[in-house]
């Protein structure tokens, strides 16, 4: 019997050739060796997890938790982008690039504290058509589905198919809260019942009241404290964020050896991107989020993803790049290289200052300062050299004050992020625990300043237009300090160019 369930796949009449004749599907059905699923062993990740929930559930006494892990995403028609479970589903379940999409964590209040189930659309057995039929979730055209006593085992969890969720959001009242930004679909069966539960009457009358959305608020709250539990990291998170720079180092290798062929193509740019792609593909998940491979002027272009332009020898090129593990943890590394492999007196000049300001930033991390100092420190560097040169109207110091800022013409971004499952983590934080927040041991950022100097920019000399650097480590912080992580991808001018040889 086919499952009620299931969604309808999207193939057209024009595509679906499955027959659909009752002959064939006796035929199919039948004739199938039994499987024997290996059990696996609670994957390292579960009991991490575990604790992460604990924590989620001491803050959130009885009240019922939603987070789901997302649907696939259309990118065109009927073709999805490649499935990313949300990450806050992940780093409260363990399950990553494996997760099945459409799945849902629920957190249901007890006088203990919470019980967690994971509901999800378990594998559909050979007397239902899903597994020739369906397209989008078959077993034949998307490969089989683990079984509920599989992931069950896996991730210390229990577990329940989806199609048992209807139960849950039977039950959904006042004291639901959902992940909202995940699954819209989702959230909008979630506000419907929790709207009609806050206003019907105690005889059971219904008289809509309510102003707008009045969940929204708490939903927001939620995602907030969500994004707050990663901004220390455990110390398996810390394992994985070591493992997926030196991923990327390997990224960078690979590009780097690939060097002939990318100058040699008129779109270098692209070569670069699909380089570092394939090592992403063999080591990890995929990249952590789209390759920055700008050579030449691009490289002023801070978020420069086009990646279409030709590598040329004599300019730099600026590739900002991190590969995320199967666990979905990932680097975000960035290096400015010189393309025919030394860097010119100008190029230099402006590569050993990014390399001053970065330097000068990381000293200064250690338990105990505010997050916002790290970028304070790398500006003065900045705002410092940019004045020697006679790029500013007014003196290092005048431009630091709040109501000049000249220098930021040069590099108008900020200096850190956290990092972690997302490449911009725990963005949902609240400011005095991000950027007015003190460090604390565990915590894991960026360090990335630049000097950019657009191609018209009639502030700068002529030789200084179209250079741009930009120099990003992942800084981890110790209990008397901090560790650049990303150390071993070489870093000084000097270095870099023996790199190239």
């Amino acid at each position: 019997m086919a499952d009620n369930n299931a969604p309808a796949p999207r193939a057209t009449s024009n595509r679906s050739t499955v027959p659909v004749s009752e002959t064939f599907r006796q035929f199919i059905s039948g004739e199938w060796a039994e499987r024997d699923e290996v059990k696996p062993k609670p994957r390292e990740q579960a009991a991490w997890a575990a604790e992460r929930r604990s924590r989620l559930s001491a803050l959130y006494v009885g009240m019922r938790l939603v987070i789901p892990a997302g649907a696939a995403k259309v990118r065109s028609n009927d073709t999805d982008y490649p499935y990313r479970a949300h990450s806050a589903f992940s780093h409260l379940t363990g399950w990553a690039s494996d997760c099945v999409a459409a799945s849902v964590l629920v957190l249901e209040p007890t006088a203990q504290g919470h019980t967690a189930t994971l509901y999800f659309r378990k594998a559909a057995g050979r007397d239902s058509d899903e597994f020739y039929a369906n397209s989008d979730i078959g077993e034949f055209w998307t490969g089989p589905r683990p079984s509920l006593a599989h992931v069950a085992t896996d991730l210390g969890l229990l577990t329940a198919d989806l199609a048992e969720f209807e139960h849950v959001l039977d039950s959904v009242d006042v004291g639901t809260i959902i992940l909202r930004e995940v699954d819209r679909d989702l959230t909008e069966q979630v506000d419907r019942r929790r709207i009609i539960a806050q206003n019907v009457d105690d005889d059971g009358n219904f008289a809509f009241v309510a102003d707008g959305n009045p969940f929204m608020a708490a939903d927001e709250t939620f995602s907030r404290d969500l994004s707050e539990l990663r901004l220390v990291k455990d110390p398996w998170e810390i394992v994985q964020m070591r493992q997926a720079v030196a991923a990327t180092k390997k990224g960078f290798d690979d590009v780097i050896a690939d060097r002939d062929a990318i100058v040699a193509h008129e779109r270098g740019e692209r070569l670069v991107e699909g380089t570092f792609n394939r090592r992403a593909r063999a080591e990890g998940n995929a990249v952590g989020y789209d390759t920055i491979a700008a050579s030449g002027p691009h490289a002023c272009i801070l978020h420069w993803t086009r990646n279409d332009g030709a590598v040329v020898p004599g300019d730099l090129i600026l590739m900002d790049a991190g590969i995320e593990l199967d666990s979905l943890y990932t680097a975000d590394i960035t290096r400015t290289l010189p393309v025919n492999g030394v860097f010119s007196q100008t190029q230099r000049r402006v590569y050993e200052a990014v390399l001053e300001a970065a330097d000068a930033a990381f000293a200064t991390v250690r338990p105990g300062i505010r997050f916002r100092e790290i970028h304070a420190t790398a500006m003065a560097v900045i705002a410092r050299k940019t004045a020697e040169w006679g790029f500013l109207p007014v003196s290092a110091e005048e431009s630091i004050l709040p109501d000049n800022q000249f220098h930021r013409r040069y590099m108008v971004h900020g200096t850190s992020h956290h990092l972690g499952i997302d490449v911009h983590d725990c963005a949902q934080a609240r400011r005095d625990l991000y950027l007015d927040g003190v460090l604390e041991a565990g915590m894991v950022f960026t360090i990335e300043p630049g000097l950019y100097f657009q191609p018209d920019d009639l502030t700068v000399p002529q030789e200084f237009r179209g250079i741009g650097v930009r120099i990003e480590d992942n800084i981890l912080v110790t209990e008397d300090g901090a560790e650049n992580l990303s150390i071993s991808i070489p870093r000084t001018a000097d270095d870099v160019e023996a790199w190239l040889r």
